[in-house]
């Protein structure tokens, strides 16, 4: 039985991968084995496969069988077709290891340069060269990856020595004033034959061993950091925040050396087959003569443009436009392009498909597809939920510059909602009111938010807060208004009594202006300039096609006129959630009526502060179904349990008990047998409406009338009355039955006849459980995924902050492949999803069947949807285009006969 094959072999032009092979030789190792095959320049080497990353991981630190011998039979190979061989003290063969896996980890993990040189090696490549300075220079790059790399050593010491070096020694033979920029070009041989005895001192006083002089020792040392990288914070960081899973790990790449630095005929560069910031049709790119690669990413010198390659070297520059118009066309995509020129000879180190802009990835699908590159299909796939994101949301201008932002820089938090915003701070919910409606921008700053915020967070241009995760409180009603959020920033200490919030001997005082990065998290000191977007001419036609594409029918969640009227501009069919709780909080008068009818003593008083809230439903429904125009609008009844609505503090419960004429101590008693010890299982939703009849008469009675108003006035309605928290068919029955009547005797008083839904949120696992039930009294099911979610994980999404990292961690745990409250948890949350669908539908074909959590907007929750032919999705405002990109995609990637 022949072993398994974990090396790929490429060079003299055969390659033994493909370019379809990513998932086994990870992207840059598929993209190095396609160019060899399409006959372009590229250095010889091997690819050693993910699975060996895998094996790894799995087996406490060691490689498979056969291993081993396999990369020396590898070496041997690559000697062969270079002419050289490693460690050689002659004519050394050198070799880079660079990783590379599936999907593109830009700079998230580890490459090493110039392997095999050792004290006599390096004098061979001298030679060899007849340029000694290039070979000591090589040599001193390789000391300082291997020790940092392969190591651990703090590269900030290597840096230490080679400043040193550059101040003390090469300015004064320049004669250049104290403190200026020296290049490392500058630096001559007897420069750096100091610096590489420094150099390795420090790899030895650190790494407790002499520099290793053995090319062998070198190379596997080599590998076990490159593998080693695939588990660093910076490269599981950078997975989890892009929502990359289900990788087996990284592969690596041994390639043949090809020198950029060996004099003025050589160089080295980064292009980008097209401009990845605009998407236009140039070639795009930075140059570095007598360089290596690590310095045009280093950016330790100004580069030149890529054009001005013609007029230095131009037989070099017509070979890398040809290699651009033939990646390009064989990829069709944008290529991103590492290339080398080795004393006039061009070499392709690598090409993957290039990271753009958000305007660029629109207008590059555009313009291939008339170009006929691509179909329309594949046009909308290159775009992603990011991409739209960022075409929506402020920025902070570009032209302020690096050095600026890291001085002005106050905090970093967890990105919640992307975008940027500045303002001055607010530390209460109605100072931030106040202050909005006088014309000024407000950031909302707060040690966390509850509902009671919500009329400040509305007015506040940004919201931050020291708790929370990505799906709290702020996170969740701040990416419903597309509203700049960071949360979780935990290095703040807000002083409420002082009005000022700290962090270290930083101090910001209320009033003072801040602005925030909701794209990175970053706060910073002052109104920083910001840039509004404009949305190309293409974002609209890749939306019409995605239309054209999709099956799934999206839909908004929104709680006021306003919001409806954004989310039908974003392109929403409906609305599939509207709180009616929101509502409540609009203004004092509003509030105080609430209040009075949670903390009243008696039927009567409660039915009469109802009656004083009946008009302001009445007409925030009339102003939605206006702006829905025919479109189903589903709204769910009164969900939050009512403490969330009363006030906590003694000065607050002492004004309102004067405002509705109560003694303090009888408002204190009511309002304390209100608690709950887990009021997110206890006494809301559906649970209201039995304790408390009167509300559902209210709230049903407020959208048929508003139903009614709007259908004399020739507007077409679709009303969907949603009844929360449902764990029962007898309890949905006495609920829809009640709110049937309430109805039938609005529409009789009124003399009209709207057509109007009743249905119920599936939230508890219960719920899904006995579907097939619940669905005889439905007319249509909505998921509240986010509920559901936290009731069958166990799990509060405000609290599970402190400890979901650790299961999503893979360095940790990995027990959960992203975090459930953003990306739909399908093997456990999906399972009682789809069981509802079947039982439900089963009971009652044709069931409306819809998702309203913050699920509705997440692109691999739209996927799933989309497979369990689910009738709709919903989402918030801004996430809209979002659903309707993913919705389209699903439908392509999974066709329905």
């Amino acid at each position: 039985m022949a072993s398994k094959k974990y090396i790929y072999f490429f060079g003299g032009g055969k390659a033994e991968g493909k370019g379809d092979m990513k998932t086994l030789l990870g992207g840059k190792g598929a993209g190095l084995a396609e160019m060899t095959n399409i006959g372009l320049p590229v250095p010889a080497g091997f690819t050693v496969t993910t699975e060996v990353c895998d094996y790894y991981y799995k087996n406490k630190q060691t490689y498979p069988d056969g291993f081993k011998a396999g990369v020396e039979e590898n070496i041997k190979q690559l000697e062969d077709v270079a002419g050289k061989r490693l460690g050689d003290p002659d004519d050394p063969l050198l070799i880079s290891v660079r990783s590379g896996a599936a999907m593109s980890m830009p700079g998230m993990m580890e490459t090493i340069l110039n392997l095999g040189l050792n004290d006599k090696s390096v004098e061979g490549l001298a030679a060899k060269t007849s340029n000694r300075r290039f070979a000591l220079d090589a040599y001193r790059r390789f000391i300082f990856m291997y020790g940092s790399t392969a190591k651990g050593i703090d590269r900030h010491k290597f840096d230490v020595e080679f400043d040193d070096i550059k101040q003390r020694m090469t300015r004064v033979r320049l004669n250049k004033r104290p403190g200026g920029t020296i290049l490392d070009t500058e630096v001559n041989e007897e420069e750096l034959e100091e610096l590489i005895k420094r150099l390795k001192k420090v790899y030895s006083e650190n790494a407790n061993e002499e520099f290793p002089q053995d090319p062998a020792v070198q190379l596997w040392g080599s590998i076990d950091a490159v593998i080693e990288s695939w588990m660093a914070d910076k490269a599981i960081d950078y997975r989890r925040i892009e929502g990359i899973t289900g990788l087996m790990g990284t592969g690596v790449n041994m390639v043949q050396m090809v020198f950029g630095n060996l004099g003025e005929t050589s160089g080295t560069g980064v292009c980008f087959t097209r401009d990845p910031n605009t998407g236009e049709d140039i070639f795009y790119g930075d140059l570095l003569m007598n360089a290596q690669g690590e310095d045009v990413v280093a950016g330790i010198r100004t580069p030149l443009h890529l054009n001005e390659l013609d007029s230095i070297m131009p037989e070099a520059y017509k070979q890398l436009l040809d290699v651009r118009s033939r990646l390009e066309k064989h990829y069709k995509d944008m290529q991103d392009i590492e290339f080398t020129i080795e004393e006039g000879k061009l070499y392709i180190l690598q090409c993957r498909t290039g990271k753009r802009s958000p305007l660029a990835a629109f207008e590059m699908a555009l313009a291939m597809e008339k170009e006929g590159l691509v179909t329309r299909a594949e046009a909308i796939s290159r775009i992603s939920a990011s991409d739209i994101e960022g075409l929506f949301y402020p920025v902070i201008d570009s032209s302020i510059s690096a050095s600026e932002l890291n001085q002005a820089l106050f905090a970093t938090g967890i990105p919640a909602v992307p975008g940027a915003a500045s303002g001055v701070v607010a530390f209460t919910a109605g100072d931030a009111e106040a202050w909005a409606a006088e014309g000024r921008q407000v950031i909302l700053v707060r040690q966390e938010t509850n509902p009671e915020d919500v009329g400040g967070m509305h007015a506040a241009r940004g919201i931050l807060t020291a708790t929370g995760g990505k799906t709290s409180h702020a996170a969740v009603v701040a990416r419903g208004w597309g509203k700049c959020c960071i949360v979780g920033c935990d290095d703040l200490i807000i002083d409420y009594d002082e009005k000022t919030v700290s962090v270290g001997e930083a101090v910001v005082k209320e009033g003072d202006e801040i602005t925030l990065n909701g794209s990175s998290g970053a706060v910073f000191l002052g109104a920083l300039k910001l840039k509004e977007p404009e949305l190309p001419d293409s974002y609209d036609t890749i939306m019409e096609w995605s239309d054209e594409l999709r099956t799934l029918k999206v839909r908004t969640n929104v709680d006021t006129p306003y919001d409806a009227e954004k989310g039908i501009q974003l392109g929403a069919e409906g609305i599939g959630l509207c709180r009616t709780e929101h509502m409540f909080f609009d203004t004092d008068e509003r509030r105080i009526a609430i209040q009075r009818m949670i903390v009243a003593g008696d039927d009567e008083t409660r039915r009469s502060a109802l009656a004083e809230l009946l008009p302001f439903q009445r007409r925030d429904f009339i102003g939605i179904l206006r702006a829905m125009a025919g479109k189903p609008v589903t709204i769910r009844l009164l969900d939050p349990p009512l403490h969330e609505f009363v006030p906590h503090t003694e000065t607050e419960q002492k004004n309102l008990a004067k405002v509705i004429g109560l003694s303090f101590k009888t408002l204190k008693r009511r309002v304390d047998r209100l608690h709950e010890a887990n009021p997110m299982l206890g006494h809301r939703g559906a649970r209201l409406c039995i304790t408390y009849p009167e509300i559902l008469e209210m709230q049903v009675r407020a959208i048929i009338e508003a139903a009614c108003d709007c259908k004399e006035k020739q507007i077409d309605v679709l009303p969907e009355i949603m009844l929360p928290l449902i764990i029962d068919d007898k309890e949905l029955k006495l609920l829809a039955d009640r709110t049937r009547a309430v109805a039938s005797a609005v529409m009789e008083e009124k003399g009209v006849t709207v057509e109007y839904l009743v249905g119920t949120m599936i939230e508890v696992p219960r719920a899904a459980l006995l579907a097939d039930r619940i669905a005889a009294e439905a007319d249509f099911f909505s998921f509240g995924t986010n509920d559901l979610t936290q009731m069958t994980l166990g799990m509060s999404r405000d609290d599970a902050g402190r400890f979901l990292p650790d299961y999503v961690d893979e360095k940790r745990t990995g027990i959960l492949k992203a975090d459930p409250f953003q990306s739909l948890d399908q093997d456990g949350v999906g399972e009682l999803v789809k069981i509802g669908i079947e039982k439900g539908r089963g009971a009652k074909p044709g069931l409306k069947v819809g998702i309203c959590g913050e699920h509705g907007g997440d692109p691999a929750s739209v996927e799933f949807c989309h497979i369990n032919n689910f009738d709709y999705v919903s989402c918030s405002p801004f996430r809209v285009p979002i659903a309707r990109l993913t919705a389209a995609q699903a439908a392509v990637k999974f066709p329905k006969g």
